[in-house]
């Protein structure tokens, strides 16, 4: 049915419980996994304010603060799936709004199915789906399973 499965993740505790669930659904199938983190660029407010307070380099800062985010969420989703005893890829897209960058990936990688959680760090005050699960579903030319 699927066989090439993209699972994103933003770290967050319905991320993690999407991943568990996309990881088990690839075991079951023998599928191909790509865990997939998306980092947006840096926030041009807080970069400024970051430099008027004497930050040398707020823009690197901020590139190797989202690079060591983006490893640690992706290596907690790689634990899931050596718990579960299936072997992913890993994918760190960098300065993408989170739906464009999943939503690319996915076609490059040629994926059939993306799982995501139905909400994350960015859309807690959403009440159905999130903003970027929304994006991507209204968007994608592949199934998506939402994770609630």
């Amino acid at each position: 049915m699927y066989s090439r499965i993209l699972v994103s993740t933003d770290g967050s505790e319905l991320a993690s419980k999407a991943v568990r669930s996309g990881l088990e659904l690839a075991k079951s199938l023998n599928a191909n996994v790509i865990l997939l983190t998306v980092t947006e660029r840096w926030p041009l407010v807080e970069t400024a304010a970051q430099a008027e307070m004497g930050v040398k380099d707020p823009v690197g800062t901020y590139e190797i603060l989202a690079q060591k985010g983006a490893r640690s969420t992706l290596d907690a989703a790689a634990e899931i799936a050596i718990e579960i005893g299936i072997e992913c890829e890993r994918i760190h897209v960098r300065d993408q709004h989170p739906s464009g960058g999943i939503l690319d990936t996915a076609e490059k990688q040629g994926v059939d199915l993306i799982v995501i959680a139905s909400h994350g760090r960015r859309g807690l005050s959403k009440m159905l789906l999130g903003s970027v699960a929304n994006e991507v579903v209204a968007q994608s030319t592949v199934p998506v399973l939402v994770v609630r």
